[in-house]
């Protein structure tokens, strides 16, 4: 059973998948097909793409008419950034001790 963080940072593997989430970040709401038009895609391969953006919670799609728009859904990334911030306190004191191996070695 994956879990949906493991849905998130699957999803988020993929650079044109992040590439969609980012035109929809300055784009909410844009249809399917202005969506595919940039993109070096036949539809159903976005379709794909999409699909795998839907499962793991984030974009929503809403039909109106013909036209499906897509929108950003930021649940689940901010779920996967409160679990980065956890460790980001580890990288920090890390990162601060080589900093000041470094400062010291450079001093000597």
């Amino acid at each position: 059973m994956t879990s949906s963080m493991d849905r998130t940072f699957s999803a988020l593997s993929d650079p044109t998948r992040r590439g969609i989430l980012a035109r929809l970040e300055g784009e909410p709401g844009v249809s399917v097909s202005e969506l595919a038009r940039p993109l070096s895609l036949k539809l159903p391969g976005l379709m794909k793409h999409l699909d795998v953006l839907s499962d793991a919670g984030l974009i929503t799609r809403t039909k109106s008419g013909r036209t499906v728009s897509v929108h950003l859904s930021v649940g689940p990334m901010q779920e996967a950034m409160d679990w980065l911030r956890r460790y980001e306190r580890l990288w920090t004191v890390s990162l601060d001790r080589l900093a000041a191996i470094v400062e010291e070695e450079d001093e000597q």
